[in-house]
């Protein structure tokens, strides 16, 4: 049985700024909480621990302000590899994870590769941003707010302090039991740190209102923006290729823009963002979304403009 795993994260960061910061490691982690909710969102667990800090022994005064912690606290706590392989266990078999934004997989997987541990979460790694669902379903799919936000917008008590870790996934185990579970489960989010590496691994799938492509690793921004598979505009509905009205573009930042049409169900925004892994190669991020003929007209307006900015640099 799969069960809902809605965890959140404290971390530290360098006390001492960011040039004797560890590049590869910018938070270390010092406090896990997690709920565990079965598939009627019922509460059936809770894990919280302290973690014993290896890279930053002293607390910077962010970390301070926002958490209700000192060094103290964590200096009888056991270590990370202790504390995420009693959190991986009791997490049990085949986990839906769900967070608050993206932000807690991508620094749970950096103090993994710190630690030097074997990463154990699945490649592809889909997970329940509950954030994001959270604006899918009562707002405007665009916006992120606070953790708070939706607790009050909900209508939800408010018992315990945010930013504890335990306090936090319970407060959003609230959120999430405020959502009907179809939401949740087509809304997931793919994790990025573990990028794909060959054609097989590359990942593509089809939401509600939008499909989605993650390429595989290039060498340079100009490799990937030449691979016909990024850079294609076939239609998510019937899979037909869709007529290139504009070809991507960029208005000099890290994203791109194209326009298509398809025959059978209209105008195609797509969008490519170009992303740098961990291992500092390059890989793309497109998306393909059906529009009206209005935000057509705003994507040609975009490229015009982008347009006249390069012609005005060039004299």
């Amino acid at each position: 049985m799969k069960n809902y795993i809605v965890f959140d994260l404290e971390w530290n960061q360098c006390p001492f700024g960011k040039e004797r910061e560890i590049r590869t490691l910018p938070f270390e982690i010092v406090e896990i909480g997690a709920v565990k909710l079965n598939d009627k969102k019922e509460e059936i667990g809770r894990f919280r621990e302290l973690v014993r800090p290896k890279a930053y022994t002293s607390l910077h005064f962010k970390t301070k302000e926002i958490i209700s912690l000192c060094e103290q606290d964590l200096d009888n706590a056991r270590s990370f590899p202790e504390v995420f392989a009693d959190f991986i266990s009791w997490c049990g078999e085949q986990p839906l994870y769900c967070t608050w934004g993206p932000g807690d997989l991508l620094e749970f997987q950096r103090n993994i590769r710190y630690h030097g541990l074997e990463n154990p979460f699945p490649k592809p790694l889909f997970f329940y941003d509950i954030q994001k669902i959270f604006s899918i379903v009562y707002e405007d799919r665009k916006s992120r707010r606070t953790l708070e936000h939706a607790i009050d917008f909900l209508n939800l008590p408010k018992e315990d302090t945010f930013h504890s870790a335990l306090d936090d996934a319970c407060y959003t185990a609230a959120v999430l039991s405020h959502i009907d579970s179809e939401d949740i489960l087509r809304n997931y989010s793919i994790d990025y740190f573990q990028a794909p590496q060959t054609r097989k691994e590359e990942i593509y799938v089809v939401f509600d209102t939008y499909s989605k492509f993650v390429s595989k690793e290039f060498t340079s921004r100009t490799e990937a923006m030449k691979d016909r598979k990024v850079t294609s505009t076939r239609c998510y509905l019937c899979n037909q290729s869709a007529k290139r009205k504009i070809r991507w573009f960029t208005s000099g930042g890290k994203n791109y823009f194209s326009l298509s049409y398809c025959e059978e169900h209209g105008w195609l925004k797509g969008k490519i963002r170009i992303k740098k892994s961990e291992d500092g190669k390059y890989f793309c991020v497109k998306t393909l979304k059906l529009i009206t003929a209005q935000e057509a007209q705003e994507i040609c307006a975009r490229k015009e403009s982008a347009h006249l900015k390069k012609l005005l640099k060039k004299n």
